[in-house]
C-alpha cells in the first residue's frame, strides 16, 4: 500500500529543455562551456558540483562569468538557468493537487539553489505553495547527497518516517529508479511528455 509518494522534478514535474538553455548560455553570456556541463540527469563540472552542494550558487555565478564576455552580470546566469524549464502542464498541476488531498507529496531532486528559487515561482504560478504543499523537500544541494547513491534515498526514507516500501518514488532516469527499488522503495519511471495522471491512475 503507498502511504505517500516523492518526485523528481526536472523533467517530471517541470519539463527541461536542454537546447533553450544551451542557446541562452551561448547567446547571453557567451559562455559556450555549458555543453560540457550540461547533462538531461546529472550534471557535470561546476554545475555538478553545485548540485552536489560543493560549490555555492555565487560561487558558480562567479565562474560562469569568469569565461563570459565582459559585462554579462549575475543575474544573466539565473535567466540563463531559468532556460532550462519549462512551465507545468496542466494534466501535472491537476494531478499532483488532485494527490496532494490524498497524499503527504515530497519532492527528491538533484537540483541547485539557482533552479530551485525558479521552480518554487513556477510552483505559486500555478498554485502550489511548495513548503506548505510539499511536506518535505530532500534536495540534494542541500544534502550534500545525489541519486542514485543509496545514500539519498535512505535519507530521504529516514526523514519521511515510513517504511520503505509504503513509498512511491517517481522519476524521469532508470537509473535513479532503480536505485530507489533497491533501497526498498516502490519506484515508476515517468516518461517525458507524456500524461502524469495516467502514470499514477492506480493511486
Amino acid at each position: 500500500m503507498v502511504k505517500a509518494i516523492v518526485f523528481d522534478i526536472g523533467g517530471v514535474l517541470i519539463g527541461l529543455n536542454l537546447g533553450r538553455c544551451i542557446h541562452a548560455f551561448q547567446e547571453i553570456l557567451g559562455f559556450y562551456r555549458i555543453t560540457e556541463l550540461l547533462d538531461p540527469y546529472h550534471q557535470k563540472g561546476i554545475y555538478g558540483d553545485m548540485e552536489a552542494g560543493i560549490l555555492s550558487a555565487d560561487d558558480f555565478r562567479s565562474q560562469v562569468l569568469k569565461d563570459s564576455r565582459p559585462g554579462c552580470k549575475p543575474s544573466d546566469v539565473d535567466r540563463c538557468m531559468g532556460a532550462l524549464l519549462c512551465p507545468m502542464t496542466e494534466d501535472t498541476v491537476n494531478t499532483v493537487k488532485e494527490l496532494g488531498a490524498r497524499y503527504p507529496l515530497y519532492l527528491l531532486s538533484n537540483n541547485n539553489p539557482i533552479a530551485m528559487a525558479l521552480i518554487n515561482e513556477e510552483f505559486r504560478r500555478n498554485g502550489i505553495e511548495p513548503e506548505a504543499f510539499f511536506t518535505d523537500q530532500f534536495i540534494s544541494s542541500e544534502m550534500k547527497l545525489l541519486k542514485p547513491s543509496r545514500e539519498i534515498y535512505d535519507e530521504s526514507v529516514r526523514r519521511i518516517g515510513l517504511p520503505a516500501g509504503e513509498i512511491l518514488f517517481i522519476d524521469d532516469n532508470d537509473t535513479n529508479v532503480q536505485a530507489a527499488r533497491e533501497a526498498g522503495l516502490q519506484a515508476r519511471l515517468y516518461v517525458p511528455g507524456s500524461r502524469l495522471s495516467t502514470l499514477l491512475a492506480d493511486c
